[in-house]
């Protein structure tokens, strides 16, 4: 088993004591040729509370100006440092979820009843996508990051979205995003998969804590690979779950999230950009076929 893995630039950027960053931008629309997500807008990532300071340079230099943290009350109040913050920035506390764990550990140990891989992690983010909307969350958690993206007339200023690894939480308002803006599923899945080798150097460390005495997967290491990962099929069936319970990414957003038509039409105006001549999309096809030999050997 090897953690040295090769992150395709782009989405990947590397910024010092962060985790799993990349560019969501950059990605082609469907049956829209020559039309991507703007890049430059939305980054992704795990908990920046150990980011050194040439790492901050690095997001200074990005021009981040909001970073929406989506971790609860519960996993900030168990972390021994106050979460990273820098000039030119500001932390929106924004949780899914105001008194549970969700960092993968704590993940596994919620669904641990349901079988391994993709019918856990559909419940699993069946939750994520309930909890976003409950009424009983004062924080408004991806409303709070799509009215953010739906600035006019100005495109919006760029922001980060973490949560414990950026795997779980993360990977669910970023793919609401893209298949708003109209971002195949396949390419969704992808890019969701990505976080399979953004966190390389934690996975041993997660497995190792699922697998020990009393954990939610002791003794069974696949179990527990399989729970730490981040495999096209989850993000795919976590679409379809969509679809079939909401009717659509947009049906969700409007009915059940309660914003406008005109909100939703100016995040595509701001995120869907003409490529310039020359230009070219997220390379991701080569990116898939990269990620999928790396993890083959992970």
């Amino acid at each position: 088993m090897t953690t040295n893995v090769t992150l395709p630039t782009p989405p990947f950027l590397h910024a010092p004591g962060l985790e799993n960053l990349r560019d969501a931008g950059g990605y082609p629309i469907e049956n829209q040729k020559g039309k991507a997500i703007r890049k430059g807008i939305l980054f992704r990532a795990a908990d920046p509370t150990h980011l050194n300071n040439e790492g901050v340079a690095v997001l200074q230099g990005l021009g981040i100006t909001h970073i929406y943290d989506l971790r609860s009350l519960v996993e900030l109040a168990k972390g021994r440092e106050q979460p990273r913050e820098w000039e030119g920035a500001r932390r929106v506390h924004t949780p899914v979820f105001l008194d549970k764990d969700y960092s993968p550990e704590a993940l596994a140990l919620r669904f641990r009843n349901y079988s391994v891989g993709t019918e856990g992690f559909v419940k699993a983010y069946s939750t994520i996508l309930s909890g976003a909307i409950s009424p009983d969350n004062p924080y408004r958690p991806f409303r709070t990051i799509l009215e953010h993206l739906a600035s006019s007339p100005e495109p919006p200023t760029p922001i980060l979205i973490h949560c414990s690894a950026g795997k779980d939480r993360t990977g669910v308002i970023i793919a609401l995003i893209l298949s708003l803006c109209g971002v195949s599923d396949k390419v969704i899945a992808h890019e969701y998969s990505l976080t399979e080798i953004g966190l390389a150097r934690r996975k041993e460390s997660i497995v190792q804590r699922l697998t020990e005495p009393g954990a939610p997967h002791e003794g069974n290491r696949a179990a527990a690979e399989a729970q730490a990962g981040a495999r096209k099929e989850y993000m795919l069936a976590t679409l379809k779950y969509i679809k079939e319970t909401y009717g659509s990414v947009e049906e969700y957003l409007l009915d059940r999230m309660g914003l406008s038509q005109e909100t939703l039409d100016q995040i595509k105006k701001n995120l869907v950009v003409e490529l310039a001549e020359g230009e070219e999309t997220v390379p991701w096809e080569g990116n898939d076929d990269l990620v999928s030999a790396q993890i083959a050997r992970l």
